[in-house]
Protein backbone atom coordinates (compact mmCIF):
# COMPACT_ATOMS: atom_id res chain seq x y z
CA UNK A 1 0.00 0.00 0.00
CA UNK A 2 1.25 3.31 -1.12
CA UNK A 3 1.56 6.38 1.06
CA UNK A 4 -1.33 7.97 -0.71
CA UNK A 5 -3.64 4.60 0.04
CA UNK A 6 -2.76 4.67 3.26
CA UNK A 7 -3.78 8.25 4.07
CA UNK A 8 -6.85 7.89 2.18
CA UNK A 9 -7.64 4.43 4.73
CA UNK A 10 -6.88 6.44 7.89
CA UNK A 11 -9.06 9.71 6.94
CA UNK A 12 -11.66 7.18 6.14
CA UNK A 13 -11.42 5.47 9.50
CA UNK A 14 -11.15 8.73 11.43
CA UNK A 15 -13.68 10.64 9.41
CA UNK A 16 -16.49 7.59 9.77
CA UNK A 17 -15.80 8.22 13.73
CA UNK A 18 -15.75 12.02 13.79
CA UNK A 19 -18.27 13.55 16.19
CA UNK A 20 -19.22 16.82 14.71
CA UNK A 21 -21.30 18.28 17.65
CA UNK A 22 -18.40 17.49 20.38
CA UNK A 23 -15.68 17.71 18.18
CA UNK A 24 -13.95 14.49 18.76
CA UNK A 25 -13.55 10.79 17.66
CA UNK A 26 -15.42 8.23 19.31
CA UNK A 27 -13.11 5.08 18.85
CA UNK A 28 -15.52 2.60 17.75
CA UNK A 29 -19.22 3.46 18.61
CA UNK A 30 -20.33 0.07 19.16
CA UNK A 31 -17.60 -0.23 22.05
CA UNK A 32 -16.01 3.06 22.89
CA UNK A 33 -18.76 5.17 22.55
CA UNK A 34 -17.09 8.27 24.52
CA UNK A 35 -13.62 10.81 24.58
CA UNK A 36 -10.46 8.75 25.86
CA UNK A 37 -7.65 10.97 26.83
CA UNK A 38 -4.90 9.27 25.06
CA UNK A 39 -6.82 7.69 22.18
CA UNK A 40 -8.05 11.52 21.18
CA UNK A 41 -4.08 12.64 21.60
CA UNK A 42 -3.17 9.74 19.09
CA UNK A 43 -6.41 10.42 16.98
CA UNK A 44 -4.61 13.93 16.69
CA UNK A 45 -1.46 12.56 15.54
CA UNK A 46 -3.43 10.45 13.00
CA UNK A 47 -4.83 13.75 12.13
CA UNK A 48 -2.49 15.93 11.81
CA UNK A 49 0.08 13.08 9.24
CA UNK A 50 -3.87 13.58 6.81
CA UNK A 51 -2.83 17.37 7.49
CA UNK A 52 -6.56 18.00 8.67
CA UNK A 53 -7.19 20.63 10.86
CA UNK A 54 -9.08 18.12 13.06
CA UNK A 55 -5.65 17.25 14.76
CA UNK A 56 -6.16 20.59 16.87
CA UNK A 57 -9.73 20.61 17.20
CA UNK A 58 -9.69 17.02 18.57
CA UNK A 59 -6.60 17.86 20.90
CA UNK A 60 -8.87 20.84 22.54
CA UNK A 61 -11.47 18.66 23.23
CA UNK A 62 -9.49 16.67 25.71
CA UNK A 63 -8.65 20.01 27.51
CA UNK A 64 -12.29 21.14 27.54
CA UNK A 65 -12.89 19.54 31.14
CA UNK A 66 -9.68 19.96 32.32
CA UNK A 67 -9.82 20.55 36.07
CA UNK A 68 -8.84 23.96 37.72
CA UNK A 69 -5.41 22.23 39.49
CA UNK A 70 -4.70 21.29 35.62
CA UNK A 71 -5.96 17.13 35.99
CA UNK A 72 -6.96 15.91 32.31
CA UNK A 73 -9.79 13.03 32.94
CA UNK A 74 -9.12 9.83 30.78
CA UNK A 75 -12.70 9.57 30.03
CA UNK A 76 -15.27 12.70 29.14
CA UNK A 77 -18.73 10.51 28.81
CA UNK A 78 -20.34 10.25 25.58
CA UNK A 79 -23.57 8.62 27.26
CA UNK A 80 -24.10 7.10 30.43
CA UNK A 81 -23.17 3.45 30.92
CA UNK A 82 -23.59 2.64 34.38
CA UNK A 83 -19.80 2.20 35.30
CA UNK A 84 -18.40 4.20 37.97
CA UNK A 85 -15.21 6.02 37.76
CA UNK A 86 -15.22 8.64 40.42
CA UNK A 87 -17.39 11.52 42.05
CA UNK A 88 -17.94 13.47 38.91
CA UNK A 89 -21.03 12.90 36.62
CA UNK A 90 -19.31 13.90 33.30
CA UNK A 91 -16.13 12.62 33.36
CA UNK A 92 -13.81 9.59 34.52
CA UNK A 93 -12.02 11.33 37.96
CA UNK A 94 -8.56 9.13 36.65
CA UNK A 95 -6.14 9.87 34.24
CA UNK A 96 -3.86 8.75 30.99
CA UNK A 97 -0.39 8.50 30.06
CA UNK A 98 0.40 12.33 28.67
CA UNK A 99 0.61 11.47 25.69
CA UNK A 100 -0.71 15.65 24.92
CA UNK A 101 2.53 16.92 24.37
CA UNK A 102 4.10 14.74 21.62
CA UNK A 103 -0.08 15.73 19.92
CA UNK A 104 0.65 18.74 20.10
CA UNK A 105 4.09 18.47 18.70
CA UNK A 106 3.16 16.34 15.85
CA UNK A 107 0.18 19.28 15.02
CA UNK A 108 3.11 22.60 15.25
CA UNK A 109 5.00 20.25 13.08
CA UNK A 110 2.78 19.47 10.41
CA UNK A 111 2.27 23.00 9.99
CA UNK A 112 -1.89 23.14 11.79
CA UNK A 113 -2.85 26.17 13.49
CA UNK A 114 -4.05 26.06 16.87
CA UNK A 115 -5.73 27.71 19.81
CA UNK A 116 -2.68 28.97 22.25
CA UNK A 117 -4.24 28.10 25.29
CA UNK A 118 -3.21 24.41 24.21
CA UNK A 119 0.21 25.09 24.97
CA UNK A 120 -0.63 26.51 28.40
CA UNK A 121 -3.17 23.71 29.18
CA UNK A 122 -0.41 20.84 28.31
CA UNK A 123 1.77 22.83 30.72
CA UNK A 124 -0.87 22.91 33.90
CA UNK A 125 -1.40 18.94 33.21
CA UNK A 126 2.13 17.65 33.63
CA UNK A 127 2.76 19.99 36.38
CA UNK A 128 -0.61 18.57 37.92
CA UNK A 129 2.15 15.41 38.34
CA UNK A 130 4.53 17.20 40.08
CA UNK A 131 2.44 18.88 42.50
CA UNK A 132 0.21 15.68 43.16
CA UNK A 133 1.55 12.20 42.43
CA UNK A 134 4.94 12.33 43.17
CA UNK A 135 6.99 9.74 45.29
CA UNK A 136 10.33 9.48 45.63
CA UNK A 137 10.97 11.37 42.60
CA UNK A 138 8.43 9.31 40.51
CA UNK A 139 5.12 9.83 39.69
CA UNK A 140 2.58 6.70 40.47
CA UNK A 141 -0.65 5.58 39.44
CA UNK A 142 -3.55 4.95 41.36
CA UNK A 143 -5.28 2.34 38.96
CA UNK A 144 -4.62 0.15 36.08
CA UNK A 145 -6.45 2.48 33.69
CA UNK A 146 -4.12 5.26 34.29
CA UNK A 147 -1.48 3.46 32.39
CA UNK A 148 -3.59 2.90 29.54
CA UNK A 149 -2.29 -1.16 29.14
CA UNK A 150 -5.27 -1.66 31.67
CA UNK A 151 -5.15 -5.68 31.91
CA UNK A 152 -1.45 -6.15 31.43
CA UNK A 153 -0.02 -8.97 33.18
CA UNK A 154 2.54 -6.29 35.61
CA UNK A 155 -1.09 -6.69 37.65
CA UNK A 156 -1.08 -9.74 38.09
CA UNK A 157 0.23 -9.59 41.92
CA UNK A 158 -2.82 -7.47 42.54
CA UNK A 159 -5.35 -9.94 41.21
CA UNK A 160 -3.86 -13.10 42.30
CA UNK A 161 -4.26 -14.70 39.43
CA UNK A 162 -1.54 -15.00 35.99
CA UNK A 163 -4.66 -15.75 33.48
CA UNK A 164 -6.69 -13.50 31.80
CA UNK A 165 -10.43 -13.46 31.51
CA UNK A 166 -13.08 -10.42 31.29
CA UNK A 167 -15.25 -10.92 34.11
CA UNK A 168 -12.13 -11.15 36.56
CA UNK A 169 -10.80 -8.17 35.67
CA UNK A 170 -13.84 -6.09 35.44
CA UNK A 171 -14.01 -6.52 38.70
CA UNK A 172 -11.10 -5.95 39.91
CA UNK A 173 -11.27 -2.56 37.90
CA UNK A 174 -14.58 -1.45 39.47
CA UNK A 175 -13.43 -2.46 43.26
CA UNK A 176 -10.06 -0.66 42.78
CA UNK A 177 -12.12 2.36 41.73
CA UNK A 178 -14.24 2.32 44.38
CA UNK A 179 -11.03 1.80 46.85
CA UNK A 180 -9.46 5.38 45.57
CA UNK A 181 -9.05 8.51 47.13
CA UNK A 182 -10.39 11.66 45.63
CA UNK A 183 -8.76 15.02 46.44
CA UNK A 184 -10.63 18.54 46.85
CA UNK A 185 -11.87 18.89 43.04
CA UNK A 186 -12.53 15.24 42.56
CA UNK A 187 -9.77 13.48 40.91
CA UNK A 188 -8.10 10.50 41.83
CA UNK A 189 -4.63 10.99 44.48
CA UNK A 190 -4.63 7.63 45.87
CA UNK A 191 -5.86 4.07 46.33
CA UNK A 192 -5.91 2.22 49.31
CA UNK A 193 -5.59 -1.12 47.23
CA UNK A 194 -3.26 -0.12 44.39
CA UNK A 195 -0.68 2.56 43.42
CA UNK A 196 2.42 1.75 41.39
CA UNK A 197 4.77 3.51 39.66
CA UNK A 198 4.94 2.40 36.15
CA UNK A 199 7.93 2.61 33.87
CA UNK A 200 5.64 3.06 30.98
CA UNK A 201 4.06 6.20 32.75
CA UNK A 202 6.79 7.63 33.95
CA UNK A 203 8.86 7.32 30.44
CA UNK A 204 6.01 9.33 28.61
CA UNK A 205 5.84 12.02 31.54
CA UNK A 206 9.84 12.70 31.61
CA UNK A 207 9.74 12.90 27.49
CA UNK A 208 6.37 14.75 27.77
CA UNK A 209 8.24 17.32 30.01
CA UNK A 210 11.34 17.87 28.14
CA UNK A 211 10.36 17.95 24.77
CA UNK A 212 7.25 21.03 26.21
CA UNK A 213 9.20 22.52 28.16
CA UNK A 214 12.09 22.84 25.25
CA UNK A 215 9.45 23.64 22.85
CA UNK A 216 7.77 26.34 24.85
CA UNK A 217 11.06 27.71 26.78
CA UNK A 218 9.80 26.42 29.84
CA UNK A 219 12.72 25.84 32.05
CA UNK A 220 10.67 24.38 35.04
CA UNK A 221 9.32 21.77 33.31
CA UNK A 222 12.67 20.68 31.46
CA UNK A 223 14.75 20.64 34.38
CA UNK A 224 11.66 18.46 36.04
CA UNK A 225 11.90 15.87 32.69
CA UNK A 226 16.11 15.72 33.56
CA UNK A 227 14.89 14.98 37.25
CA UNK A 228 12.51 12.61 36.19
CA UNK A 229 14.54 10.50 33.76
CA UNK A 230 17.58 10.03 36.56
CA UNK A 231 14.87 8.86 39.07
CA UNK A 232 13.98 6.13 36.63
CA UNK A 233 17.68 5.33 35.96
CA UNK A 234 17.80 4.63 40.33
CA UNK A 235 14.51 2.81 40.66
CA UNK A 236 13.20 1.22 37.59
CA UNK A 237 16.13 -0.41 35.42
CA UNK A 238 16.53 -4.40 35.74
CA UNK A 239 20.17 -5.25 34.65
CA UNK A 240 19.19 -8.89 34.66
CA UNK A 241 16.80 -8.24 31.74
CA UNK A 242 17.58 -5.14 30.29
CA UNK A 243 14.44 -3.20 30.50
CA UNK A 244 12.88 -0.94 33.15
CA UNK A 245 10.52 -2.29 35.60
CA UNK A 246 7.56 -1.22 37.96
CA UNK A 247 7.58 -0.73 41.48
CA UNK A 248 4.94 -1.16 43.46
CA UNK A 249 3.58 0.58 46.47
CA UNK A 250 0.26 -0.61 47.80
CA UNK A 251 -0.41 -4.12 47.12
CA UNK A 252 1.10 -5.85 44.06
CA UNK A 253 4.15 -8.44 44.11
CA UNK A 254 6.64 -9.84 41.99
CA UNK A 255 4.67 -9.30 38.43
CA UNK A 256 5.44 -5.74 38.57
CA UNK A 257 8.69 -7.39 36.78
CA UNK A 258 7.12 -9.13 33.63
CA UNK A 259 8.79 -8.12 30.86
CA UNK A 260 6.84 -6.53 28.56
CA UNK A 261 6.50 -3.19 26.46
CA UNK A 262 6.57 -0.94 29.24
CA UNK A 263 9.78 -1.40 29.58
CA UNK A 264 11.21 -0.90 26.81
CA UNK A 265 9.19 2.21 25.79
CA UNK A 266 9.94 3.89 28.93
CA UNK A 267 13.73 4.88 26.71
CA UNK A 268 11.22 7.67 25.61
CA UNK A 269 12.14 9.54 28.29
CA UNK A 270 14.89 8.04 30.12
CA UNK A 271 18.79 9.39 30.93
CA UNK A 272 21.04 6.76 30.00
CA UNK A 273 22.28 6.06 26.00
CA UNK A 274 24.02 2.49 27.08
CA UNK A 275 20.72 1.21 29.02
CA UNK A 276 18.47 2.51 26.18
CA UNK A 277 20.61 0.53 23.56
CA UNK A 278 20.14 -2.98 25.65
CA UNK A 279 16.11 -2.53 25.68
CA UNK A 280 15.31 -0.96 22.42
CA UNK A 281 17.47 -3.70 20.79
CA UNK A 282 14.77 -6.50 22.18
CA UNK A 283 12.58 -4.58 19.67
CA UNK A 284 14.30 -6.37 16.60
CA UNK A 285 14.98 -9.70 18.70
CA UNK A 286 12.27 -12.52 17.33
CA UNK A 287 12.53 -14.11 20.77
CA UNK A 288 11.77 -11.63 22.63
CA UNK A 289 9.68 -8.08 21.43
CA UNK A 290 10.01 -8.82 17.53
CA UNK A 291 6.70 -10.58 16.38
CA UNK A 292 6.38 -11.54 12.07
CA UNK A 293 3.45 -9.26 12.15
CA UNK A 294 4.17 -6.55 14.99
CA UNK A 295 5.46 -5.68 18.21
CA UNK A 296 4.36 -7.95 20.63
CA UNK A 297 3.88 -6.55 24.23
CA UNK A 298 4.93 -9.23 26.29
CA UNK A 299 8.53 -10.71 25.71
CA UNK A 300 7.79 -14.48 23.40
CA UNK A 301 10.26 -15.79 26.09
CA UNK A 302 7.94 -15.90 29.06
CA UNK A 303 5.36 -17.85 30.43
CA UNK A 304 2.18 -15.34 30.28
CA UNK A 305 2.68 -14.46 26.54
CA UNK A 306 -0.19 -15.66 24.69
CA UNK A 307 -0.36 -13.40 20.80
CA UNK A 308 -3.89 -13.49 20.19
CA UNK A 309 -5.11 -12.61 23.96
CA UNK A 310 -5.57 -9.14 24.62
CA UNK A 311 -2.70 -7.21 26.81
CA UNK A 312 -1.04 -11.06 26.90
CA UNK A 313 1.39 -10.06 23.89
CA UNK A 314 -1.07 -9.09 21.54
CA UNK A 315 0.47 -5.69 19.07
CA UNK A 316 -1.54 -2.30 19.36
CA UNK A 317 -1.08 1.00 16.90
CA UNK A 318 -0.27 3.25 19.66
CA UNK A 319 2.28 1.46 21.21
CA UNK A 320 4.32 0.83 18.13
CA UNK A 321 4.05 4.21 17.17
CA UNK A 322 5.84 5.35 20.52
CA UNK A 323 8.20 2.45 19.97
CA UNK A 324 9.11 4.04 16.85
CA UNK A 325 9.37 7.58 18.45
CA UNK A 326 11.32 5.96 20.87
CA UNK A 327 13.89 4.40 18.64
CA UNK A 328 14.42 7.73 16.84
CA UNK A 329 15.44 9.27 19.91
CA UNK A 330 18.03 7.21 20.72
CA UNK A 331 19.22 7.01 16.74
CA UNK A 332 18.04 3.21 16.17
CA UNK A 333 16.64 5.11 12.90
CA UNK A 334 16.85 1.33 11.03
CA UNK A 335 15.03 -0.32 13.15
CA UNK A 336 12.17 2.58 14.00
CA UNK A 337 11.65 2.10 9.95
CA UNK A 338 11.33 -1.70 9.64
CA UNK A 339 8.75 -1.09 12.65
CA UNK A 340 7.23 1.13 10.83
CA UNK A 341 6.89 -0.33 7.50
CA UNK A 342 5.87 -3.62 9.48
CA UNK A 343 2.70 -1.99 11.00
CA UNK A 344 1.96 0.08 7.70
CA UNK A 345 1.25 -3.23 6.41
CA UNK A 346 -0.07 -4.90 9.07
CA UNK A 347 -2.80 -2.44 10.25
CA UNK A 348 -5.10 -2.24 7.54
CA UNK A 349 -4.41 -5.98 6.51
CA UNK A 350 -6.10 -6.59 10.13
CA UNK A 351 -9.07 -4.42 8.87
CA UNK A 352 -8.05 -1.15 10.87
CA UNK A 353 -8.41 -3.22 14.04
CA UNK A 354 -7.68 -2.09 17.74
CA UNK A 355 -4.71 -4.24 18.04
CA UNK A 356 -3.73 -7.59 16.29
CA UNK A 357 -2.05 -10.90 16.89
CA UNK A 358 1.95 -9.87 16.34
CA UNK A 359 2.46 -13.92 15.05
CA UNK A 360 -0.24 -14.49 12.52
CA UNK A 361 -1.16 -10.70 11.57
CA UNK A 362 -5.37 -11.56 12.82
CA UNK A 363 -7.20 -8.52 13.84
CA UNK A 364 -8.30 -8.43 16.88
CA UNK A 365 -10.94 -6.69 18.85
CA UNK A 366 -12.77 -3.60 17.37
CA UNK A 367 -12.88 -3.14 13.92
CA UNK A 368 -12.09 -0.61 12.27
CA UNK A 369 -10.52 1.68 15.58
CA UNK A 370 -9.96 4.51 15.45
CA UNK A 371 -6.13 4.54 16.96
CA UNK A 372 -5.14 2.18 13.88
CA UNK A 373 -5.32 5.48 11.92
CA UNK A 374 -2.09 5.95 13.58
CA UNK A 375 -0.31 3.79 10.36
CA UNK A 376 -0.37 6.91 8.63
CA UNK A 377 1.78 8.61 11.33
CA UNK A 378 4.73 5.84 11.25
Amino acid sequence: MDRRELESGAFRVLSGAWQADVSYCVPNSEHYPHLWLWDSCFHSMAWAAVRDQRAAVELQAVFRTQFENGFVPHMTYGKDEGVWRGPRPDVSCFTQPPVYALALARVEDNGLSFDPSLVLGVSRALQYFSDCRMVDGLAKVVHPWETGCDDSPRWDSWVGSSSWNRAGWTAFDERLAASAGWGAEGDAHENADFESVSSLFNGILAHALTLHGERHDDQHLTRAGARLAESIELSLWDDDQGLYVDRAIVGGGPSVSVPTLDGILATLGTASPERAAVALEQLGDPDRFAGPQGLRYVAADHPTYEAGTYWRGAAWPQLTLLAVEACRRWGFHELAGTIADQARRTIPGSGWSGYWNPDTGEGLGAKPQTWAALAAAL
